[in-house]
Order: C-alpha cells, then sequence, then structure tokens
C-alpha cells in the first residue's frame, strides 16, 4: 500500500513564510517518506498512513509562529499501490493521445 498526500504548512504572517515553509519540510526528512516541494505545497509519500500522518504532524509542529495553517489532502489508495509519479504518468500518457488526436 501506499499513501500520497497534498500537504502545506505555513505560518500566518504578513512577512516572507519561506524559512518557517523550510523548516516544515526539513522535518520529514526525519520520516521514512519521499516528498517533492513545489509553488503551492508538498507532495508526500508514505507506504502507510500511520507513517504520513507522523511526518504531518512533525511538519506542522515544526513552524515556530503564534498561528500556523496546515492543509493536507490524502490518497489512500488500499486496493493496489500506486505511486506519485505512476499518478503523473498517467496523465502524461493521456495529454500524448490527447496530442495525436489533433492531428
Amino acid at each position: 500500500m501506499s499513501v500520497v498526500a497534498l500537504l502545506s504548512v505555513a505560518p500566518v504572517v504578513e512577512d516572507s513564510m519561506a524559512s518557517e515553509v523550510a523548516e516544515a519540510v526539513a522535518a520529514l526528512d526525519e520520516f521514512d517518506v519521499s516528498y517533492e516541494t513545489n509553488p503551492m505545497g508538498t507532495v508526500i509519500e508514505a507506504d502507510d498512513i500511520d507513517t504520513l500522518l507522523a511526518a504531518v504532524g512533525a511538519a506542522h509542529k515544526a513552524v515556530d509562529a503564534d498561528r500556523v495553517s496546515t492543509f493536507l489532502k490524502i490518497d489512500d489508495k488500499r486496493t493496489r499501490d500506486q505511486r506519485a509519479h505512476e499518478k503523473v504518468d498517467a496523465v502524461e500518457r493521456e495529454l500524448g493521445r490527447e496530442a495525436r488526436r489533433e492531428r
């Protein structure tokens, strides 16, 4: 089984959030997860939900602010093992088919 999630952790501040977001992302290194950060959040992948939730909790706690906003969207596909890159690959294949159909 694999669990894929989109995580966004940020302090509620007026100034740059980069240093606090970096602390949240760095906290993920203590867990057996893989992740990729993008402009809107971090995609995390873990073998099970418990590992994922522990990593998310650590990322949330790593932000040192009076107020922290955390968004978490989880895809817990229980019937088969599907990695994050496979989801992207499937969309890329469809885009390739669409381009061929338009010709």
